[in-house]
């Protein structure tokens, strides 16, 4: 009986899936660089839209917080062989790249591919926002299609799937998305079929 009622907790928790790790919401630079695979897994968050009959959406955001170019800068330094000097300007250049505008990577899939069309800026038949503490939102600079390769891409962002599209939204520094007295951060797509929403916890 025991044994049972530990399987059957075991299955809920597996079915449940495990919570998305809290993250450290703060723009400054890390003083320790973490694994690269490790830190992406940590700032990435899925979600997923359905509709009546299928999948409407399916969504990976991953949130470039100075962690993740910090562990970015590195990976990409090492891919390189660059030492000294060579070295600690591609540092220098990923913090210049992290005090600037806010950045996330979007991965999408829709069901009908036309959907597919978050570039369109006000033509897109979705709309991506941060949400406030208050639920004001808060509108992106720009959104640019990703048009390299896909296995390419997937190197750099391993939660891209088979069919996704990538985007990289850019938010200005006065979304206040990082910071000393940010808690959570929220982004949300949403549109005549509905709506999805994706967030970053503080500890």
């Amino acid at each position: 009986m025991i044994r049972f009622l530990a399987l059957l907790v075991l299955s809920i928790a597996t079915a449940c899936g495990a919570a998305d790790p809290r993250v450290r919401l703060t723009s400054e630079w890390p003083l320790r660089v973490g694994n690269y695979k490790t830190v992406t897994q940590e700032w990435t968050r899925s979600a997923v839209l359905r509709g009546s009959y299928q999948e409407v959406m399916e969504l990976s955001a991953l949130l470039k917080s100075p962690e993740w170019h910090a562990a970015h800068a590195e990976k990409d330094a090492n891919n390189r062989g660059l030492v000294g000097e060579a070295r600690a300007q591609r540092i220098a250049q990923a913090q210049a790249e992290a005090a600037g505008p806010f950045e996330f990577v979007l991965m999408v899939t829709t069901w009908d591919r036309r959907e597919n069309d978050l570039d369109r800026g006000k033509r897109s038949v979705w709309r991506v926002a941060l949400l406030g503490s208050d639920g004001h939102e808060i509108l992106p600079l720009e959104i640019v299609k990703d048009k390299r390769p896909a296995f390419v891409v997937r190197s750099e962002f391993p939660a891209l799937g088979d069919f996704a599209q990538t985007y990289h939204v850019r938010f200005p520094r006065e979304a206040n998305v990082l910071g000393p007295d940010v808690k959570q951060v929220r982004l949300r797509i949403s549109g005549e079929r509905g709506g999805l929403e994706v967030k970053w916890d503080a500890p």
